[in-house]
């Protein structure tokens, strides 16, 4: 089954905004991995708007389940990275200035970029694996690159979900297989939420990972952070049909 990554990204920013330490970010890491969750994520960024690099280096510390980190191979980041060992590091195609994560790479264009951080990465022992759009024509040069893993852009299956949701999940399924099938692990993520993260376990395969910040923590407010981890875990290790709440937020960014 897939296993749950919570992204804190937005508990950083709620501290951040009136400065001082709540919320207790570090705190709060343990208590969502007691709740149930797998994993934590954070994506540090340059201006250290929310995640900030002492609170890497902190959380390395204390986690108890695996610690991802997302972000864009400047040589500061990689540094960091080699730093601090995280189980896995997801390379996005970000740059410094953008709100929220709105493209994978185009891993042929970018394949030897790609192809010597990864080389870094796995030579350090750490899980590499590379944020990417649900695309066929990208598995053999995705692979190519020596990445552990891919993790698929979710952002146009969410926003079409409501609309067709076999439509919107069809290029994922079928990139899903590509990508298998090429020898990569699949992870998934951006705009997942209680709507429609469970149709989308159940159709796109061999999935192994999802992570989830912005809807998890607007959940939060309405259910409590317990409650909701527990919910999120349900949807992704139940089949059959499994209750869920009407009224909840439909978070449209990660």
């Amino acid at each position: 089954m897939p296993k749950l990554s919570v992204n804190i990204n937005k508990i950083a920013t709620l501290r951040n905004a009136r400065g001082g330490n709540v919320p207790d970010l570090l705190r709060m890491a343990k208590d969502i991995e007691k709740f149930g969750a797998e994993g934590i994520t954070v994506h540090p960024r340059p201006d250290e708007r929310h995640i900030r690099k002492s609170d890497v280096t902190e959380l390395k510390k204390i986690l108890r389940t695996e610690f991802n980190i997302e972000g864009y191979p400047t040589e500061e980041f990689i540094a960091m990275v080699l730093r601090v060992r995280p189980d896995q590091v997801t390379l996005v195609p970000d740059p410094p200035d953008v709100l929220t994560s709105n493209a994978g790479w185009d891993v042929k264009k970018h394949k030897d970029f790609l192809s010597e951080v990864v080389s870094g990465f796995r030579q350090a022992g750490i899980r590499t694996s590379i944020f990417i759009e649900p695309d066929l024509s990208l598995a053999a040069a995705a692979a190519a690159t020596g990445t552990d893993r891919v993790e698929l852009y979710t952002e146009w299956y969410a926003s079409q979900y409501a609309e067709d949701r076999e439509k919107a999940v069809k290029p994922y399924r079928e990139a899903a297989i590509a990508f298998y099938g090429a020898g990569l692990g699949l992870n998934a993520g951006h705009d997942l939420n209680l709507h429609n993260l469970k149709y989308f376990r159940e159709q796109v395969p061999e999935l192994m990972e999802v992570s989830i910040g912005h809807a998890i923590i607007c959940d939060a407010l309405y259910y409590g952070m317990e409650n909701t981890v527990q919910m999120y875990l349900r949807l992704l290790k139940q089949n059959g049909n499994t209750d869920r709440p009407t009224d909840t937020y439909n978070a449209q960014t990660d």
